[in-house]
């Protein structure tokens, strides 16, 4: 019987290298959204499941939820991690965070988006750098650490900033450490859900992970490997690319017998 695939190691976050980029990331969508009128407000996002001023009043919630799990008791165990949360935990999430954007909506209906964002930047930045990394917040998907969350925070911006920006039709910038804090976790996401050795996935510059059970490679140039920018690799991990279409596009390129991950994609929607 062949070995068990091994578990990749868990990687390690500095916090408050994440929690600034977090906030850096904030400051793009608010200098994005500042002086929208009605029209580009009103605008569909996501092939039209909301406008973009519910985008951007999630985009907010989901980074305000950090501010509101620090304000309640904590847990009394840990039970997830960064990665778990990726690949089961953050539906949980999502059902939760519609509840918060209504309720932010109905109690300030006419707030401006530049001003709810600055209001969710401020209140993050003071409870997330005043609370201890290894805090456990009792997160919709089960209890977890302080640290672990805020990583999950750079998935939910970054790729929400990719949706304003189609809805919008106009390029915003990306914070280089939140952008490979998304890229990394959804990659090593990517390496928990299917584990093994068989295919080297390469997202320069930020990941390099191995996954897929089968014969794993111990020196030399994998037999099986796949590769694309960071962009497309959130696209792909969340559900806004599918693998054949951005490998028609040349966006990938996947080399050998089993470099085909379009079994394991999305990882989140």
């Amino acid at each position: 019987m062949p070995p068990a695939p091994r578990k990749p190691r868990p990687r390690s976050y500095d916090p408050a290298k994440v929690r600034t980029a977090v906030t850096a990331q904030l400051v793009h969508v608010r200098e994005a959204v500042a002086g929208l009128d009605e029209a580009q407000l009103a605008l569909p996002a996501r092939s039209g499941e909301r406008t973009v001023r519910e985008l951007i009043a999630d985009i907010a919630a989901g980074v305000d939820l950090v501010a509101r799990l620090i304000e309640e008791p904590a847990p009394p165990a840990r039970k997830i991690t960064a990665v778990e949360w990726v690949i089961a935990d953050h539906r949980a999430e999502t059902a939760a965070r519609t509840e918060i954007t209504r309720g932010a909506a109905e109690a300030a209906p006419d707030t401006a988006p530049e001003a709810l964002l600055a209001a969710v930047a401020d209140r993050f930045a003071a409870l997330a750098a005043a609370t201890p990394p290894d805090r456990l917040l009792a997160a919709p998907g089960g209890a977890v650490r302080l640290d672990d969350f805020l990583v999950t925070r750079c998935v939910e911006l970054v790729v929400r900033t990719g949706d304003l920006a189609a809805a919008l039709g106009a390029g915003i910038r990306y914070d280089r450490q939140a952008l490979a804090n998304a890229t990394r976790l959804l990659a090593d996401a990517l390496a928990a859900k299917a584990p093994g050795g068989s295919v080297e996935v390469r997202i320069p510059p930020f990941a390099v992970v191995q996954c897929v059970a089968g014969p794993r490679h111990t020196r030399g140039t994998p037999p099986n490997v796949v590769e694309t920018d960071p962009l497309t690799w959130l696209r792909l991990a969340t559900g806004r690319a599918d693998w054949a279409t951005a490998l028609d596009a040349a966006e990938i390129s996947a080399s050998g017998e089993r470099a085909d991950l379009s079994a394991e994609l999305p990882l989140v929607e």
